[in-house]
């Protein structure tokens, strides 16, 4: 260990800073999808904070996820849309086998 480096004493599980405190959150409303192997969690959440769209891709027990704050909805709504938009018009490219 080098001299500036110091066990933490919030273990290991966050060595970048102290556990944060739970905060309740009411669920909205949840959907859940799947495509192919994959299974996506929609689930419009509130907490003391504000309203937030928690997106979870789970693919055989692993599990990552995103956070939209409510006021970028609109936004990620549009760019979604866009990308189904491009996806339909521009033809799959031939995959080398």
């Amino acid at each position: 260990m080098i001299s500036n480096e110091r066990p933490s004493p919030y273990g290991s599980s966050r060595p970048y800073g102290p556990p944060k405190p739970h905060v309740p959150e009411e669920s909205l409303k949840v959907e859940k999808i799947q495509v192919e192997r994959k299974t996506f969690v929609f689930a419009l959440k509130e907490n003391p904070r504000g309203r937030f769209l928690r997106i979870t891709e789970d693919v055989g027990g692993r599990r990552d996820t995103i956070i939209v704050p409510s006021t970028g909805l609109d936004d990620f709504k549009k760019m979604v849309d866009e990308m189904v938009k491009v996806s339909a018009e521009t033809p799959p490219k031939a995959m080398p086998q």
